[in-house]
């Protein structure tokens, strides 16, 4: 299927690897321009270089989003890099406490900082590049939430309110731009194969409770830890698809949706 996505420009941020990668490297596929952000310039510069190589065409910019002046240099490289930003990928966000601690032990700072990268860094970002968007007529803002966002898992205290605030972003800016071109939708990933995940089940292996091969662990992690009617981890690349599709042509009918990705685990409507 044509996408109709040749000649877009895309700035994907948080994509120097896992998820933000994969999903740099898919619309790059489908003919996008896209510019690669992280906070590690070699990383970023090699996700890039991937892309180059298979054909692509990739830019580069550095900065930490949770700044309010590198936020603003890294849409200044976004825009100066192919011209402008038709395209929005709000990837970057953080799991400040991933070990999970008594929820009275968690300091104030870390609920702010975890509001700061996970929603607030998405606001900086919109601020500057959906505007030209709107002048335009046409542009796409994809913002990527989580399960913790709407699913009560009892755990990821700090995490999951900042999840939900990026629904809540999307829902409230879609409807302030409707009309104008610019559709505002919401990605909100389950378990999915990135290099923290593969860590944490590689360390179980042989553990008390868990199995003696990765294959066995993965099926524990899906049925028992996060029981969900899709026992497998999610791929990079399922995720990478659905946002191809939101940011094409194709999509223009779809604004304030909230994709869930997630091997079916949500117990919501």
């Amino acid at each position: 299927m044509d996408l109709e996505l040749t000649g877009k420009r895309a700035l994907i941020s948080g994509s120097s690897s896992g998820l933000g990668a994969e999903c740099a490297r898919r619309l790059a596929q489908e003919g996008c321009l896209v510019v690669v952000h992280g906070r590690d310039k070699a990383r970023a510069e090699e996700t890039a270089n991937d892309i180059v190589k298979a054909g692509g065409k990739a830019a580069v910019t550095v900065g930490d989003l949770e700044k309010d002046e590198d936020a603003d240099q890294v849409c200044a490289d976004a825009l100066k890099a192919f011209g402008g930003i038709d395209i929005l990928v709000n990837n970057a966000g953080l799991l400040i406490r991933a070990e999970n601690p008594d929820w009275t032990t968690v300091p104030t700072s870390d609920w702010l900082r975890s509001f700061n990268i996970n929603v607030v860094a998405a606001v900086r970002l919109c601020q500057k590049l959906v505007p030209p968007m709107i002048e335009r007529k046409w542009g796409r803002v994809i913002n990527f939430s989580s399960v913790a966002g709407y699913q009560m898992l009892g755990q990821l205290l700090e995490y999951g309110p900042a999840k939900a605030g990026v629904h809540n972003l999307t829902i409230n800016l879609s409807h302030m731009i409707a009309g104008q071109g610019v559709t505002v939708n919401t990605i909100a990933p389950g378990t999915i194969n990135t290099p923290g995940i593969d860590h944490f089940i590689d360390s179980m292996i042989g553990q008390p409770g868990w199995g003696a091969t990765r294959a066995e662990c993965e099926a524990i992690y899906t049925a028992q830890l996060f029981p969900q009617p899709i026992q497998r981890i999610g791929k990079p690349s399922e995720i990478a698809a659905a946002v191809a599709l939101l940011a094409s042509p194709l999509s223009d009918y779809t604004t304030g949706a909230l994709l869930r990705i997630d091997g079916g685990i949500s117990r919501a409507l």
